[in-house]
């Protein structure tokens, strides 16, 4: 069952990462956390715009895209067409109100200090225990799901 909340209907959550250990790791840690949400996953910045775009492998067929609610997006050094996509995101009148969170292995002064990275909507270090990432995407996903109500998209 999807996680209470203040929306209507559940979201969708887009991981994007273009590391396959950590988006299954991810995909794990949202489960373990009871998470239930619908989740896709992309593996880079270039696949993030595809996805949110529904052009390329995402195009034409119903339903292989949904507009997500929520963008959780690896901040790894390796993933540099993701600095590109997040500012693209940022300045298309049709996505910039998505919410993006960070996800990072690196302490959050070296991310904050990372100029590129200011179009996400809040940024989460991960801990070095799988439980207290568990934790962490509990928090995140309370946060995030049910306390957070958003302001309605503009027509």
């Amino acid at each position: 069952m999807p996680m209470p909340g203040l929306h209507k209907r559940p979201i969708t959550i887009l991981i994007c990462d273009d590391n396959e250990d950590e988006r299954l790791r991810t995909q794990r840690t949202l489960e373990v956390a009871r998470i239930s949400n619908s989740l896709r996953f992309v593996e880079g910045g270039a696949e993030l715009l595809d996805y949110l775009y529904q052009r390329g492998t995402f195009a034409g067929e119903t339903g292989a895209a949904p507009r997500p609610g929520l963008i959780l997006l690896g901040l790894n050094a390796s993933m540099l067409d993701g600095e590109d996509a997040l500012r693209q995101i940022r300045r298309a009148s049709t996505l910039f109100d998505i919410p993006i969170v960070g996800v990072t292995t690196s302490s959050l002064d070296d991310v904050v200090a990372h100029s590129a990275w200011r179009g996400v909507s809040s940024v989460i270090t991960k801990p070095v225990t799988f439980s207290g990432l568990v934790e962490a995407m509990n928090l995140a996903g309370r946060y995030w799901l049910e306390i957070v109500e958003l302001s309605p998209r503009p027509l």
